[in-house]
């Protein structure tokens, strides 16, 4: 990725329009990317809203305002709280931040797709509902830097995907801390770069993928031997902020010495410092130099399978967000509009319509394999709530490739790809030495299936759900999505009994 092409600068709808239509070629679609990262200094979300930090201030209609959303948020944060206590808390629940910032987003039609954490380092990953059945090949990896890499307390964690035709790459990462250790920073960029292997053709590496955001708490601080309280005085003079700037131990790597983020890119910031800051309020704490810690870069590909269709990526927005005062660190924004390919769609299953779940019966799902899908060793079908929030979230769940043997009714295994503890289902009381799918091939190349669920599944009466299919490679947790089924109701077969409550007085 040359330094050239990624600062190719996005051409205007318009423009991209009359040359579509002199090659012959479709317009490539334009979507939003939004990036936070924030240091919460080990603090939780209590008592505070999220709404400004993740842009929704002056979003009133939810339903109304979507067309103006962003199709993607990426949520970084560092130092979350990585106590031992709430370490065994999070393999049962979600980690405050990601539960506050689902349960906002889910008014606006947004389902958290994967959220990674290594200590305190968390990235949580939201689509809007509309794009979730297009993602493909989502895997999380992490880094180690801190300590030799003993204790994680320093590093990275990713989360990668392909949609539309196009591969993401969103990571978040805490360096070195301190003015002195800038060798230390550059040394854990490159290990980052060097650890960070993922298991999906064509993204291996970091730098494969169309598109890169980094982001984080870099800690890059600013050369020179200045005071802090020089320093703040200096930024009291307006005049004075670009000369600063060019002082920032990132931009020197970057852009002149190229030892660290070269292949990356970013306006440079516009706003103050957002290190370091007396906790509760907006007064910077002199017992640090201030400094640029946060920041948010990005890279793209332009020139990808698709000759003559060029993607391009543009920075719209940067800003630090002052109001918000629990930690030392101010949170950081940006906004993205980037080039997507048009009407790509991977092949997968299609659902037959379920118009009705008998609860307390076996149920039978039938779908079709399109002709070039290709069925993994781990594949599932998973139960949700038509209205899930969280791709973590299913009530049940089916193998495909168990439930071809009889004996498979057994197993206890649950899926996990998500990397998120199933708990929703334990048993499968299934008719013992009976097929429960059956497979029938046709003569266009597709194939009917139809798996029987098992009678056990605790679904609520009168509340509808929908079916997803994943296909899951089994390496490293490498998840697509394969297809998405329509509505359903569950409702209680006729004269089955319903619990009589007893009151005393």
């Amino acid at each position: 990725m040359s330094q050239t092409e990624a600062t190719n600068p996005p051409k205007a709808d318009s423009e991209a329009a009359d040359e579509a239509r002199g090659s012959g070629k479709q317009q490539l679609g334009t979507y939003r990317v939004y990036v936070v990262t924030w240091n919460v200094g080990s603090r939780f979300p209590e008592n505070i809203s999220l709404r400004q930090l993740l842009g929704l201030q002056d979003v009133t209609a939810e339903k109304d305002s979507q067309g103006h959303l962003p199709d993607i948020y990426a949520l970084g944060l560092q130092e979350v709280n990585a106590q031992p206590q709430q370490q065994v808390l999070g393999l049962f629940k979600e980690d405050p931040w990601t539960h506050k910032a689902k349960e906002l987003l889910r008014g606006y039609d947004y389902v958290a797709v994967k959220t990674e954490q290594m200590q305190g380092l968390l990235l949580s990953m939201f689509v809007r509902r509309q794009h979730v059945e297009h993602l493909q090949d989502i895997e999380a990896e992490f880094t180690r830097t801190g300590f030799g890499g003993i204790w994680g307390n320093k590093g990275a964690v990713s989360v990668r995907f392909t949609l539309y035709g196009c591969g993401l790459a969103f990571v978040v990462a805490h360096l070195a801390a301190h003015d002195h250790q800038l060798d230390e920073r550059i040394e854990d960029y490159k290990q980052i770069l060097e650890n960070h292997h993922y298991h999906v053709k064509r993204y291996r590496e970091i730098y494969d993928h169309d598109y890169v955001f980094w982001f984080g708490d870099l800690n890059f601080r600013l050369q020179g031997g200045d005071s802090s309280t020089e320093v703040r005085e200096l930024l009291r003079d307006e005049s004075q902020h670009e000369a600063l700037i060019q002082r920032d131990q990132l931009f020197q790597v970057r852009e002149k010495s190229q030892q660290a983020f070269q292949v990356l890119h970013e306006r440079l910031p516009a706003f103050p410092p957002t290190f370091k800051f007396r906790e509760g309020t907006s007064e910077y704490d002199l017992k640090r130099r201030p400094a640029w810690t946060d920041r948010i870069m990005y890279a793209v590909q332009p020139l990808n399978r698709q000759p003559g269709m060029q993607l391009s990526i543009e920075q719209c927005s940067y800003k630090s967000h002052p109001v918000y005062t629990i930690s030392d660190h101010k949170p950081v924004t940006s906004d993205f509009t980037l080039k997507l390919y048009p009407n790509v769609r991977a092949p997968g299953v299609v659902f037959s319509a379920l118009a009705l779940w008998k609860i307390g019966d076996e149920n039978t799902v039938e779908y079709r394999k399109q002709a070039e899908f290709e069925e993994g060793p781990n594949d599932w079908i998973g139960i949700y709530p038509a209205e899930y929030a969280s791709l973590a979230d299913y009530a049940a769940y089916e193998y495909v490739n168990q439930a071809e043997s009889p004996t498979s009714s057994d197993s206890n295994h649950e899926p996990d790809p998500f990397d998120t503890p199933a708990h929703h289902r334990r048993g499968r009381h299934h008719h013992k030495n009976r097929q429960r799918l059956r497979r029938h091939q046709e003569a266009n190349a597709q194939e009917q299936v139809r798996l029987d669920f098992a009678d056990d599944v605790e679904l609520r009466h009168g509340e509808q759900y929908l079916l997803i299919y994943f296909r899951s490679t089994g390496v490293r947790g490498v998840t697509s999505l394969a297809g998405i089924s329509g509505v359903f109701v569950a409702e209680k077969r006729q004269g089955s009994p319903h619990r009589t409550e007893y009151h005393v007085d």
